[in-house]
């Protein structure tokens, strides 16, 4: 039989278990009529894409993107709608840029400011020098040869061509692959390592600075007229003194390879953006559909609300907010009254270091040691989950599951179990009823860089879905091609009805997930490892 006259037939069979009242029957029925044949999923991309944009955290954009949400959540008559805030720093916005090649030849290039550093207030030319610098034994060779040049400091790499398709889906075979369970491997050595790279970038901005150098450009890591503009100094006190762009890296290598051959090109680069310090809080959205039960805990979905700037934040993660609002309003559209309360979170700076999924473990779920002084959120990420004691907070056992989406646009496999083996059997059982919707794998494998990860680190049960790839770590992730186009509304569809039917089924059923134990210090994986001087 023609596969979508098969799913047509199944959709329409769901709408006729559905009482004419829309009151009672099947939940998960009414859920998947609610959630195919009347989504709002991709209005809600669309406004939040289109229409706000991207959604640097603190940013004015962000801002807007707020209220917007909290008007969206009230509208739909969700409870307890609030922000929830915690320090961060500075906001930040682009409002235009130009940079040009203007010798030995006029040519417009593409660019794009880097985050959080600050305008060259009106245009600005200068030749360029190739300087490439990694780390801070490499400022040694360039001292001295900086003064009134834009300071080119990626190595030139050569050109990337793709040797695999850029869109993809799972096969089961790929899924199978995740099906695996990893020793934890804990290495303090490489934990510090992480973190001294973390901090090169102020040491850099600070050396061009002394240096004189006029500006500083960087190359894009991906080939294809990507760009991606990703920068992490945001704290008070902690912005770059230097404007620095990205260019295109065919842009970089263009003007790398005719300063190896001839007279250093000139460039113009005009970057005009603006700081905002009237808040340097962020905040978390949270909204509820309360429980019936007020012992019973509550389960909670999540999504990361900011973005990067280059694009909409469409894929990464405007998708997985849509899915997160529509599981909200399809639920309280169908006046379901759960047993525990289910709470829906869009997170702010994911991309900074997951700083407001970590505050809000910190805040209602389990402690750890405090950051040392001017830790900026990537030191916070590699160091905040290798910290002991863990202390659990009174809040720490209502928490009952966690389901987060964070991966683009691709339909929703099945989630990863994060070595929790106890709890494969009841997530399997959760998620029977979409099995036929492709959405059935429980595997046993962990992922990470994302939301669930602090929430884990404390033990708590965290879980991030399983997705289909698309064109998501080959053109959208943190680019310039991040926009709505890239969202597949077949997808977004099946991901909000899997994610409303998981969360209605973890707030009513019997079962509870079970819980690792409160983690506490690990000794070293290989204890007779010894320290490489060359690292």
């Amino acid at each position: 039989m023609n596969r979508g006259l098969m799913a047509a037939l199944l959709v329409g069979a769901a709408c006729l278990a559905v009482p004419a009242t829309g009151q009672g029957g099947d939940d998960t029925n009414r859920i998947i009529d609610e959630g195919y044949n009347r989504s709002q999923v991709m209005q809600t991309a669309q406004e939040m894409t289109d229409g706000i944009g991207p959604r640097l955290t603190n940013s004015p954009a962000m801002r807007r993107a707020e209220a917007w949400a909290i008007g969206k959540f009230e509208g739909w008559g969700l409870s307890n709608v609030r922000r929830d805030g915690f320090e961060f720093g500075r906001g930040w916005e682009i409002l235009s840029v130009s940079a040009r090649m203007v010798a030995p030849r006029p040519l417009a290039l593409t660019a794009i400011p880097i985050a959080w550093t600050p305008s060259t207030n009106g245009p600005v030319t200068a030749p360029i020098i190739v300087a490439p610098m990694s780390k801070e034994e490499h400022f040694a060779e360039w001292k001295g040869k900086l003064a009134g040049k834009i300071v080119l400091v990626s190595l030139p790499g050569d050109g990337d061509e793709p040797d695999k398709p850029a869109f993809r889906r799972l096969s089961g075979d790929d899924i199978g692959k995740l099906d695996e369970f990893r020793q934890p491997k804990y290495d303090p050595d490489a934990l510090n390592r992480r973190l001294e790279r973390v901090t090169f970038a102020e040491k850099l901005d600070a050396f061009l600075k002394a240096e004189g150098a006029v500006a500083m450009v960087r190359e894009s890591y991906r080939d294809g007229k990507l760009v991606h503009g990703e920068g992490y100094n945001y704290r008070v006190g902690h912005s770059p003194t230097l404007p620095g762009i990205e260019l295109a890296a065919e842009d970089y290598r263009r003007l790398a390879r005719l300063a190896k051959s001839g007279a250093p090109p000139q460039l113009e680069i005009d970057s005009n953006v603006r700081y905002d310090d009237s808040d340097t809080r962020a905040y978390n959205i949270i909204a509820e559909i309360p429980g019936t039960d007020p012992k019973a805990g509550y389960v909670m979905a999540g999504a990361h609300f900011d973005s990067w700037v280059a694009g909409d934040g469409a894929t990464d993660n405007g998708a997985g907010s849509a899915v997160v609002m529509e599981a909200a309003r399809i639920i309280r559209k169908l006046g379901i009254r759960p047993k525990r309360t289910i709470r829906f979170v869009l997170w702010s700076a994911e991309e900074q270091g997951l700083l407001g999924s970590l505050a809000y473990v910190d805040k209602y779920l389990a402690a750890r040691p405090g950051p040392t002084e001017g830790e900026d959120g990537n030191a916070l990420y590699y160091g905040w989950p290798s910290r002991y004691p863990i202390t659990p907070k009174p809040g720490y056992g209502d928490l009952k599951a966690y389901f987060n989406m964070d991966n683009g646009s691709g339909k929703l496999r099945g989630i990863y179990a994060e070595g929790n083996v106890g709890a494969v059997p009841i997530l399997q059982s959760w998620l029977a009823p979409f099995a036929s919707m492709g959405a059935g794998k429980v595997v046993a494998g962990p992922t990470s860089g994302t939301d669930h990860v602090y929430m884990q680190s404390v033990g708590v049960p965290g879980f991030q879905f399983i997705q289909d790839p698309l064109d998501y770590g080959s053109r959208t992730h943190h680019s310039n091609a991040d926009t709505f186009d890239h969202l597949k509304a077949d997808d977004l569809r099946q991901a909000s009805v899997v994610m409303a039917g998981m969360l209605v089924t973890a707030a009513n059923s019997d079962k509870t997930l079970p819980r690792f134990p409160v983690p506490t210090q690990p000794t070293p994986y290989n204890p007779f490892k010894y320290k490489d001087p060359n690292d």
